[in-house]
């Protein structure tokens, strides 16, 4: 069960790396599912640009990308990318602070590999739902 952070051209030190480690652990094991890699790669909005256009043929910024590599039904095995500038960006207009809205977006991609979406207008709700229990339980 390996939990692996990476920096690309940015730094972050809102983290706490070993209780985030096991709070992750936690909450993926009460949904049900085991890790047995993830890698969380913190970024520029510039060099998720790139993994957008290329992966995804999207051609905007966004704050996070999730791949599942998962061939196992209950295993996590997946990379999330993070833009840092985005996180820091999207702290500033939602008025939060920004370790806060690095952790949503964490606990977001998550979520998603552990198969939970937010395409449709009910599954965002329930998202930003899963992700505030999250936010509460961690910090609390």
């Amino acid at each position: 069960m390996a939990i692996q952070f990476f920096f690309t051209g940015t730094v972050i030190t809102l983290l706490k790396r070993n209780k985030l480690k096991e709070f992750i652990k936690q909450q993926v094991a009460n949904e049900k599912k085991k890790i047995s890699t993830l890698v969380i790669i913190f970024c520029t909005d510039e060099y998720l640009l790139k993994i957008n256009r290329q992966f995804l043929q999207h051609d905007f910024y966004t704050d996070i990308i999730t791949f599942n590599l998962a061939e196992k039904r209950n295993t996590i095995e997946g990379e999330i990318y993070i833009s840092v500038d985005r996180v820091r960006e999207n702290a500033k207009i939602n008025s939060v602070s920004q370790k806060n809205e690095l952790h949503r977006v964490i606990f977001h991609g998550i979520l998603h590999l552990c198969g939970h979406f937010d395409k449709s207008a009910s599954e965002k709700k329930i998202m930003t739902s899963l992700e505030n229990a999250f936010l509460l339980k961690y910090f609390s």
